[in-house]
């Protein structure tokens, strides 16, 4: 990638001083662009780099998204057109147009919430203290819930509905009804307002 990306300044800014060209992970790659022409020209670039070490690049897993992008040619490889995306994932995360982190917020929710019944044995237990069950579904639901929270845009509106998530599970978990006691208020909220907001700066947008 160094050598692919070594000619000319065609990543995106991301210090003051250093821009980021791409992101790795074992072979799959994401080449990040400024404008239509950068995202071309680096395409091109490594394309050739690639051919040069008997490497070559699959054009049906590759895939463009455009985010505030007014040119709507498209990206071409080797001469054929790559398909453009609304979304894609990249590592388990949602990547999306919007530029915000909602659909792989979502998505998580989504996953936790599957994972939780599977474990109805362990909260439905009457041997099992509460300490151990909180426990549990720190490491078995909550894991998974914030798992790519890194990446999240943390604002309130996301804090509000992965805790209300947390919440909804917590009440079943104990079998506690409304109104929810302060204790489980606390063992849910603070500690996942701490992890969300100690991941990035809450702006307070929704």
């Amino acid at each position: 990638m160094k050598t692919s990306t070594s000619e000319g300044k065609h990543g995106i800014r991301w210090t003051a001083q250093n821009q980021l060209d791409d992101l790795d992970f074992a072979d799959d790659l994401a080449l990040l662009s400024h404008t239509h022409e950068q995202m071309q020209m680096k395409t091109a670039s490594v394309t050739a780099v690639s051919a040069s070490v008997d490497l070559s690049i699959h054009k049906g897993k590759t895939t463009v998204l455009k985010f505030k992008e007014e040119n709507s040619n498209p990206i071409t490889l080797d001469g054929e057109t790559l398909e453009d995306v609304e979304s894609f994932t990249y590592l388990r995360n949602i990547i999306d147009e919007q530029g915000g982190s909602d659909a792989d917020v979502k998505a998580r929710i989504g996953k936790a919430r599957a994972a939780f019944p599977q474990l109805k044995n362990i909260w439905n237990s009457k041997q099992l203290s509460t300490n151990i069950k909180v426990r549990i579904f720190n490491t078995n639901i909550k894991a998974v819930l914030l798992y790519g929270a890194e990446t999240w845009r943390t604002t309130t509106t996301i804090i509000k509905k992965v805790q209300v998530f947390i919440n909804s599970c917590l009440r079943k978990t104990l079998n506690i009804h409304w109104p929810i006691p302060s204790a489980i208020a606390f063992c849910g909220r603070e500690q996942t307002n701490f992890q969300l907001k100690k991941l990035g700066k809450d702006d307070g947008n929704g």
